[in-house]
């Protein structure tokens, strides 16, 4: 989200990421995929515009989505598919419970990936 000035544009529709709960380099930041330090220079986009991430949401409250591309879970080992299920799914409900938790952002992630940066386990 470096472009404060203009807002956060997603990279793929071109429209506005209005909140963190749509986010998904914040998505990706809670997950542990994207250094703390590398927030302001990633390219931001909607959750709902990286289908081969978004189709591991599995909640109620999360329509879901479909991946159409050779990264379709349906083309995918099923164990890898039930852990991706699982950490995008906490990742997505910690981001919804984000803007009630009064947390500073170098606390987003989920608990394991502070404690793999902080050197407490291996990744």
């Amino acid at each position: 989200m470096a472009a404060c000035d203009t807002g956060y544009i997603c990279d793929v529709c071109g429209k506005d990421v209005e909140a963190i709960t749509e986010s998904d380099l914040y998505l990706r930041y809670v997950m542990g995929e994207v250094n703390p330090l590398a927030l302001p220079q990633q390219r931001e986009r909607h959750i709902r515009c990286n289908p081969a991430m978004a189709q591991y949401i599995v909640d109620p409250s999360f329509e879901p989505v479909t991946c159409d591309s050779m990264f379709a879970k349906v083309n995918l080992d099923a164990e890898f598919v039930r852990q991706q299920e699982e950490l995008v799914t906490r990742a997505w409900r910690r981001l919804q419970d984000l803007p009630t938790l009064g947390l500073a952002i170098p606390e987003y992630p989920l608990p394991e990936v502070l404690d793999r940066w902080r050197g407490k386990t291996k990744p």
